[in-house]
């Protein structure tokens, strides 16, 4: 197996490089790794990789006009026929800008509404891969395979721009190609996939369900369920310190509870500071029982300044950031894990004692390791920001309709219930169990500890 490994963000360099992939490829194996990564920050992130991988930089797809609007229309089109609530949502939002971009985006839903269909985006598929395949890009990759000749290429993720004339290349060439369906809205969510991918791998039957219903050109065999690395690092116990040890690092007290407020994206979750400010008055004034200390976490796009003002009203708040680097352009692909941050989460959902997040994938997170979930469901703002009330905005997504019917959590809809809930929780942590149980079997319904192994011999097939 000679595996060409596109690996467009930070995302995929958390399962993909700081995890178990490519450092257990099977002997005879080997990887050529086409990564984001900067050439000063990468050796900071291979350790432990040895021989069997080579590294070259990914290079930036800059499509012309032309392809950006055909790409554009392809993901309209997808909304107007999938119609997701978010999808709905985005095509609801106004068209901004100068007269000229005004006209593109006009241009593109109105292609996007005609081609809303399977067969109709089938076929606006054919002239994006023809005017992908053109670009210097695309004849950059056929150059570089001929040379390395790849049994089949990986692509950590199935929404990348950059990574198209990748797979384009791959498929002049006859080169079998595979995409990883990377979190658990992906297609309920996000935009269309890039481009057809010969195989896709995905967490759970659940996932593969969804990814059949959206995408009906997929043949069910091509569909191939290896569970997530992501989480993998939660059952590895040679990366947890004892209680004791970890809150040492927090320069918290080990003998009082914990709880982490997981942050989301300014974007998406523009009232953090203030839902934060809300928790911590409700622990000052005691209305949350048993002097809890609260640990704070930005989601990883997010470089904190926001809290800057809840942080010096309250001292007490603890400040634990991702140990990424960041970027200065705030896009998920120039932002790159460094590998204590796997430490420190491993750490933080182990020995945390309740999360508190609005809808992120922290649910999961936290419930693989039994740990109780309050999801914010109330606004601060009035009117409310999103217009109309968060607990509507959010909690609609499709991705979170199980979270709901399964009661692998408790959403707060006022501060009162907010308080009730992590009081609740604190006087049984066991509560909602089963709930958090099934939630995890459903989108994660394989042994977590064995996902890179399911990969690798998934990929091993491909490449036969």
């Amino acid at each position: 197996m000679r595996l060409a490994v596109i690996i467009p963000d930070g995302v995929g360099i958390r399962n993909f490089v700081l995890g178990k992939f490519l450092r257990t490829l099977p002997a005879h194996a080997e990887a050529h790794v086409f990564h984001s990564v900067a050439s000063e920050i990468l050796p900071r992130l291979t350790n432990g990789i040895n021989g069997q991988v080579n590294w070259s930089t990914m290079l930036r797809f800059r499509p012309g006009r032309f392809t950006d609007v055909l790409q554009g229309s392809l993901a309209y089109a997808q909304m107007y026929w999938a119609h997701t609530t978010a999808m709905r949502r985005t095509l609801s939002l106004p068209v901004r800008g100068t007269w000229g971009r005004r006209c593109v985006q006009y241009t593109k839903r109105t292609i996007g509404r005609a081609a809303a269909s399977p067969n109709r985006m089938r076929l606006l598929e054919h002239p994006v891969f023809h005017v992908t395949r053109r670009s210097p890009e695309a004849e950059w990759y056929r150059n570089a395979f001929r040379r390395i000749r790849p049994t089949a290429l990986f692509c950590s993720q199935q929404l990348s721009l950059d990574a198209a004339p990748a797979i384009v290349a791959a498929k002049d060439l006859g080169i079998p190609t595979a995409a990883f369906i990377f979190s658990w809205d992906n297609l309920t969510s996000k935009g269309r996939v890039i481009t057809s991918f010969d195989h896709y791998l995905v967490w759970s039957q659940y996932m593969k369900d969804e990814l059949l219903h959206y995408y009906p050109h997929v043949r069910a065999q091509s569909v191939h369920i290896v569970g997530t690395p992501q989480f993998e690092p939660y059952v590895d116990s040679s990366l947890l310190l004892a209680r004791e040890a970890f809150f040492s690092t927090l320069k918290a007290d080990p003998s009082r509870p914990l709880i982490c407020y997981s942050g989301g994206d300014a974007g998406t979750a523009p009232e953090d500071p203030e839902h934060v400010r809300v928790l911590m008055d409700l622990i000052r004034s005691g209305r949350i029982q048993g002097q809890p200390q609260v640990v704070l976490r930005p989601v990883p796009v997010d470089d904190g300044k926001r809290y800057s003002q809840v942080l010096r009203d309250y001292p007490e708040l603890i400040f634990s950031p991702p140990r990424w680097i960041h970027a200065n352009n705030g896009e998920w692909s120039q932002f790159i894990p460094l590998p204590e941050d796997i430490n420190l989460l491993a750490n933080l959902t182990c020995h945390a004692d309740l999360n508190v997040n609005l809808g992120s994938t922290m649910i999961l997170d936290f419930g693989i390791h039994d740990k109780p979930v309050v999801n914010i469901g109330f606004d601060v703002a009035d009117p409310p920001v999103f217009g109309m009330p968060l607990y509507d905005f959010y909690y609609g997504y499709e991705h979170l309709q199980p979270v709901l019917e399964l009661k692998a959590t408790r959403v707060a809809k006022s501060v009162d219930q907010f308080a009730e809930h992590v009081n609740t929780y604190f006087g049984d942590p066991g509560l909602d169990r089963e709930g958090r149980r099934r939630l995890v079997e459903l989108q994660v319904n394989k042994p977590i500890g064995q996902s890179t192994e399911r990969l690798v011999k998934t990929l091993a097939s491909i490449s036969s």
